[in-house]
């Protein structure tokens, strides 16, 4: 119990020390800007990482372009395998021409039943 009083008692000395204050604030000063300083190099990692795959991105889709458009090219030609009819319907720049089957599929498919 002495030794609980005793520790009470530093304690509430040392909250009363401005030198003991000034050291715990400049601590902490300390540790926040190291922090800090971590998480800024981080956020320039990571922006640094950002135009990166910003760049990747690009040229990916520049190179997505140019197949999409060889292949349109090809599809053009008398020997294709693919209609180019049906590659722009795949792409979506051209609406879909109906498909018999799928159409009589839905047509016979039973009505869906809810029940509770």
């Amino acid at each position: 119990m002495e030794f609980a009083n005793r520790l009470v008692g530093a304690a509430m000395r040392a909250s009363n020390n401005n030198t003991v204050i000034n050291v715990c604030l400049v601590g902490s000063f300390v540790v926040l800007s190291v922090r800090s300083v971590n998480q800024q190099k981080d956020i320039e990692a990571l922006e640094a990482e950002k135009d990166s795959l910003i760049k990747s991105n690009k040229a990916l889709k520049k190179t997505m372009w140019d197949w999409k458009q060889q292949l349109f090219a090809e599809a053009d030609s008398d020997a294709a395998l693919v209609p180019l009819a049906r590659l722009k319907s795949i792409y979506g720049e051209a609406p879909s021409p109906p498909i018999g089957n799928i159409v009589k599929e839905d047509a016979k498919s039973p009505a869906s039943k809810l029940v509770i």
